[in-house]
């Protein structure tokens, strides 16, 4: 096991690598949508060309149809009363539809203008290392399927957020934070990390019950020494070799029985067995937060902590400096966007449709609005229950923006 099969965030975190889209998956290399339909086929006509390269009118349609499949907005008078709710007309629709595939065209002739490639050794290791978050083929699968993609399908995602992020990483280079930035965000953030605690385990087989309590009794009796006996004992490679160190509980999500044993430890302080999906741990805290009254210097709190800070900065400074490239290439871009066929099937007459009142939205049965007694069930879910919906976190989590025309902000993947 590794340590990473802990973290329930990591699967989320994982599968974030999944186009940030309105309507569906990206439509990656293979130049598809999920309907099938592809991008460049341009027999139902040209819907625009950006730097002569033809994008199809046909691809839109099925997105847009896609869409309006998905969110029970088929009969003609939801899809009109959806738009006008929504601020959209159908022109303004396969405008947006037609910015995001726009920018995939345009990112894909920017990565080979810079030499940017990316191989299938690449994409199946994130394949592996993404579907090693769940137990199961079957999870696995069942989290594919809960935002409607194939594998095959989310290979071609994963392609071409590698090839995006290997664009990012020829022009755009990150901001060294400054010292003043550092403080600055460690004062903010200080007080967010109060009480973190640091912990190490030491993982046993769910089976090999007597072997931890004979480990756990000779660490009590001070006859073995917590580090070496991770070494020596665990099964979660990860970690072992640090001596069971997994970190600290602010900066990731634990299963929550780890949490709730973690919780009840003071620094330096042993757990009892326990048990999680994962096996039998011995758990140690070792080290407890606490954030001082003002904080004049990063080195006053964890280097974990002021890391986790400098890569926030260098981020977010890399992600502005790509949306201001990408903004000036698309700027210089030959983009051409032709009118609307008048027979496309989401060409819906919103005259005399008037918005919906917030009681409409809210209403059972009405696009975009939730059941009570759904709301109501959701409201009553505990921490820590085990639903479906939870087996798929990490897929959901990407496809969160599943019920939004695609809105495009320079780029494809990140949002």
């Amino acid at each position: 096991m590794k340590t990473s099969g802990l973290l329930k965030a990591a699967c989320v975190a994982a599968l974030t690598v999944m186009c940030g889209l309105g309507l569906m998956a990206c439509s990656g290399e293979s130049n598809a949508d999920s309907s099938g339909a592809d991008i460049n086929d341009v027999s139902g006509g040209v819907a625009a060309t950006v730097n002569g390269t033809e994008l199809g009118e046909k691809a839109i349609t099925a997105y847009v149809d896609n869409f309006r499949a998905s969110n029970g907005l088929t009969e003609d008078s939801d899809w009109a009363q959806w738009m006008v709710d929504n601020g959209r007309d159908a022109t303004t629709v396969r405008e947006e539809v037609i910015d995001y595939y726009v920018s995939q065209e345009l990112i894909r002739q920017a990565a080979e203008e810079n030499g940017v490639e990316v191989d299938d050794a690449q994409v199946d290791e994130q394949i592996s290392t993404m579907r090693g978050y769940y137990s199961s083929d079957e999870e696995w699968k069942n989290a594919l399927q809960a935002v409607g993609v194939t594998e095959d399908r989310y290979r071609d995602m994963i392609k071409l957020n590698l090839i995006e992020a290997g664009l990012m990483d020829k022009v755009a280079a990150p901001t060294e934070p400054t010292e003043e930035e550092m403080l600055q965000y460690a004062q903010m953030y200080a007080s967010a990390y109060d009480g973190a605690k640091k912990s190490s385990h030491i993982l046993f087989a769910s089976e090999d019950q007597a072997t931890a309590q004979e480990v756990l009794d000779k660490i009590n009796a001070g006859e073995l020494d917590f580090a070496e006996a991770a070494k020596q004992y665990s099964t979660d490679e990860g970690s072992k070799e640090d001596g069971g160190n997994v970190g600290w509980d602010k900066l990731t999500t634990f299963v929550e029985e780890y949490q709730t044993a973690l919780d009840g430890l003071e620094k330096d302080q042993v757990s009892g067995l326990v048990t999680t999906n994962y096996g039998i741990h011995i758990i140690k805290c070792t080290d407890v937060f606490t954030a001082p009254e003002e904080v004049t210097s990063v080195d006053q709190i964890p280097v974990e902590f002021s890391d986790g800070i400098k890569k926030s900065i260098e981020s977010s400074s890399r992600s502005q400096a790509y949306s201001d490239w990408y903004a000036g290439y698309k700027e210089s871009a030959e983009i051409v966007i032709n009118d609307m066929p008048a027979d496309v099937s989401y060409n819906v007459d919103t005259t005399g449709v008037t918005p919906s009142t917030p009681e409409d939205m809210a209403a059972p049965g009405v696009p975009g609005g939730a059941p009570a007694d759904d709301a109501a069930e959701s409201a009553e879910q505990t921490e820590g229950e085990q639903t479906a919906a939870e087996q798929t976190e990490g897929v959901e989590e990407a496809a969160a923006d599943s019920a939004q025309v695609p809105e495009t902000d320079g780029t494809t993947t990140a949002r």
